[in-house]
C-alpha cells in the first residue's frame, strides 16, 4: 500500500495513543477515525463513546456524526448528555477525549471561541461545546490541528478550553487536579509538552516533512532538539483504517 494521505497518517498516528482499558470520547471526523482505527488495531479492549449518549456501540459502520444513530447501534447502554460527561469526570476511568482547536498556544490551551475581540469578532466559531468540560474532566485530551502559522499563537484571542494553562502547576492551581493535553496530532507532526515545564514541544515530524517546514509554519518558537520522524503507517494500519473502519471512505474521502 504505497503512499497515503494526511488525515490517514493524522488518524494512525492518533490512534496510537489510544491504550487498552481506555475509555476514550469521540467526536466528529478524524477524531472517529482515530478511535475506531485505535480500537481496532492497538487497544481492542478499550471502550469509545458518544457525547450523544452511546456507550461502547459495535461500530459496525463509522458514524458521521456523533448524533448519527449508528452510535447507538449495538451499544452496552444508551445514555444521554448528562452520563456522558460523568463518565468523561469518574475518577477511577482513565478517560481519554479528542478535540480540535481554531487556536493553541504553547501551554495547549484551546480557542474554539472567536477570532478577534469577543465582542465584534472577525469570525465567530461554534464555541465550547462540550470542550471545555472535557478538557476539565478528562485524564488527559488529545487535539487535532491544520499546522498553520496563525493557529498556533503566543496569545488566544479567547480562552475556550484550558490545557496547562501557565504551565508549571498552574492548571492544579486552577482546581483542575487531574487530566491536561497530551499531544498535539497536525498534519505536520506531532507536538508535545515538557513534564515540568509544560511547554509545547516538538516531539516528532512525518516522514517527508522537514523541521524547517514545521518551524517556518508555528507561530511560536518551539524545541526541536528532541524531535525524531515518525513511524509511518504499516501495509496492516492502512488496511485496517481503509477496509475496516472507513471502507465508503466517508470521512477518509476519495482515494
Amino acid at each position: 500500500m504505497a503512499g497515503y494521505k494526511e488525515n490517514e497518517m493524522m488518524a494512525i498516528r492518533a490512534g496510537r495513543f489510544i491504550k487498552d482499558g481506555d475509555v476514550v470520547f469521540v467526536g466528529t471526523g478524524l477524531s472517529m477515525l482515530a478511535a475506531m482505527a485505535g480500537k481496532r488495531i492497538y487497544a481492542p479492549n478499550a471502550i469509545l463513546f458518544f457525547e450523544t449518549g452511546g456507550i461502547d456501540p459495535s461500530l459496525e459502520e463509522i458514524p458521521m456524526c456523533v448524533s448519527d444513530l449508528r452510535v447507538m447501534y449495538g451499544s452496552s447502554l444508551n445514555s444521554g448528555l448528562i452520563e456522558s460527561f460523568s463518565i468523561v469526570g469518574h475518577k477511577k476511568l482513565r478517560t481519554i477525549a479528542f478535540l480540535g482547536a481554531a487556536q493553541i498556544d504553547r501551554y495547549g490551551n484551546l480557542n474554539t471561541t472567536c477570532i478577534g475581540n469577543y465582542l465584534k469578532p472577525k469570525v465567530r466559531f461554534p464555541g465550547s461545546g462540550g470542550a471545555c468540560d472535557v478538557a476539565a474532566l478528562a485524564s488527559g485530551f488529545i487535539v487535532f490541528m491544520q499546522h498553520e502559522k496563525r493557529r498556533f499563537v503566543e496569545k488566544l484571542d479567547y480562552l475556550t478550553s484550558v490545557g496547562w494553562y501557565k504551565g508549571w502547576d498552574s492548571r492544579i492551581k486552577l482546581g483542575l487536579k487531574r487530566g491536561g493535553v497530551i499531544a498535539v496530532v497536525t498534519n505536520l507532526c506531532v507536538m508535545k509538552f515538557d513534564e515540568i515545564t509544560k511547554e509545547m514541544y516538538l516531539a516528532e515530524y512525518y516522514p517527508g516533512v522537514s523541521i524547517e517546514k514545521i518551524v517556518e509554519n508555528t507561530g511560536i518558537q518551539i524545541d526541536v532538539s528532541r524531535a525524531i520522524e515518525t513511524t509511518p503507517p504499516t501495509d496492516e494500519e492502512l488496511r485496517i483504517l481503509r477496509e475496516e473502519v472507513d471502507p465508503q471512505r466517508l470521512i477518509l474521502g476519495k482515494k
